[in-house]
């Protein structure tokens, strides 16, 4: 066992796959996509999406937490009270001043903004919410999960774009070996799902245009690929310090045993075409868990389905790799969940290496032939001892963690 390693001790998810671990991990590794027709998105470029079904944020948060949180937030604050659950910790008895929250978020809350631009317009600066920005601000997804959970360590929002979950990982897990806390609540939330926010993305061609097949839309590593869908949800994991986690008699479900961030410093949005910042931070990723590349079982990797992303990620995975890993990318269940994407995605990994599963990339009918990697098809079973997840994000922002068995 290293001594970089930090244990998971508890996972939460609301993604588009379902409300909770077990109803998101049934659907990924049935590899059933998610996306579908949006009427909150009629009249637009785009009008499908993978929307997190049947959440009732009243239901689960009460009324007056409901009205005074953006989607973003309510994610947030669902998955870390199934995480913090999972891990059998009760946050009236722990010591608040040692837990740390760390969570990704590449935007914020633009559905409060929508909303209240429009109303703004129709009726006045007078009729605009005063909770407009408490609602809104990006570093209100951990500040409410620490209110909830009564954590009063350090207490950040990580943006790096699509990478900000897994950036966020990597940095909790600091936390923890510098001693700054005892337990971090890890990961990422993302509500982007607005009229403005899918114009944009599709006015950069950036989104997949097939409305008529919607659930067919996102296939990643897929020769007919053509853009990504937009997806939504939050992903936290409860890490620990492995000696304290076995302290306290917790179930391990895994460690975080490496991770890796660089910059491609090429382009705002398109990946440095021959990967070498992304090269970059799996290679110190594996250097930080003291791991070989021939070490690696399964990727969980980034695969947006869009046309240069999903090329370049799989010639760098074969370049570092080989033929070691079995890859997939969940992304053609859940599509792109932006900053929360790194975050479920590590999680998926956690269920992976624990089920010994590799789940199926959805929509992957037709493999590129210019993909070299192995890329799963179907539910793969395997024994997955180490296993890697990658992020990538617009900015040129690279992030991968090593993950291992317990």
């Amino acid at each position: 066992m290293a001594r970089h390693d930090v244990a998971v001790t508890g996972l939460g998810l609301v993604s588009p796959a379902g409300i909770g671990v077990e109803a998101s991990w049934a659907r990924v590794c049935a590899g059933e996509p998610t996306a579908a027709y949006d009427p909150a998105l009629a009249g637009g470029p785009v009008d499908f999406c993978c929307r997190v079904p049947g959440f009732a944020a009243t239901a689960l948060l009460g009324p007056r937490r409901a009205r005074r949180l953006d989607p973003f937030v309510q994610f947030a604050v669902v998955a870390a009270q199934e995480a913090v659950a999972d891990a059998g910790l009760d946050p009236g008895r722990w010591d608040g001043t040692r837990v740390g929250v760390v969570l990704g978020c590449a935007d914020g809350g633009p559905t409060t903004v929508e909303q209240q631009h429009q109303l703004m317009l129709a009726e006045g600066t007078g009729q605009v919410s005063p909770l407009l920005l408490p609602m809104q601000l990006p570093n209100m997804s951990a500040g409410q999960v620490a209110i909830e959970l009564a954590a009063t360590g350090p207490n950040l929002v990580v943006a790096t774009a699509c990478a900000s979950g897994g950036t966020a990982i990597g940095l909790a897990r600091d936390l923890l070996l510098l001693d700054r806390c005892d337990i971090v609540l890890a990961g990422g939330s993302e509500a982007m799902i607005t009229p403005l926010v899918m114009a944009g993305f599709a006015q950069m061609g950036a989104l997949s245009r097939r409305s008529a097949e919607p659930a067919a839309a996102s296939r990643p590593f897929d020769a007919q690929r053509s853009g990504f869908v937009a997806g939504e949800g939050a992903g936290v994991l409860v890490l620990e310090r492995v000696a304290d986690a076995r302290a306290r008699s917790a179930r391990v479900r895994a460690r975080i045993t490496g991770f890796g961030a660089t910059a491609d410093s090429h382009h705002v949005t398109a990946p440095d075409p021959q990967g070498q910042g992304f090269e970059r931070a799996i290679r110190a990723a594996l250097s930080d868990a003291d791991v070989d590349p021939g070490e690696i079982d399964h990727v969980n990797a980034h695969g947006t389905a869009t046309p240069l992303n999903d090329l370049v990620e799989a010639q760098v995975l074969h370049r570092v790799l080989a033929d070691s890993a079995l890859v997939t990318s969940t992304k053609g269940v859940t599509g792109h969940l932006f900053g929360a994407a790194g975050a479920v995605e590590a999680a998926f990994t956690v269920l992976a290496i624990e089920d010994g599963l590799v789940p199926p990339t959805a929509n992957l009918d037709d493999p590129d032939p210019q993909i070299a990697i192995q890329v799963a098809a179907k539910p793969t079973p395997r024994r997955i001892d180490l296993a890697l997840s990658t992020s990538l994000g617009f900015g040129g922002q690279n992030a991968a963690l090593v993950v291992a068995a317990p």
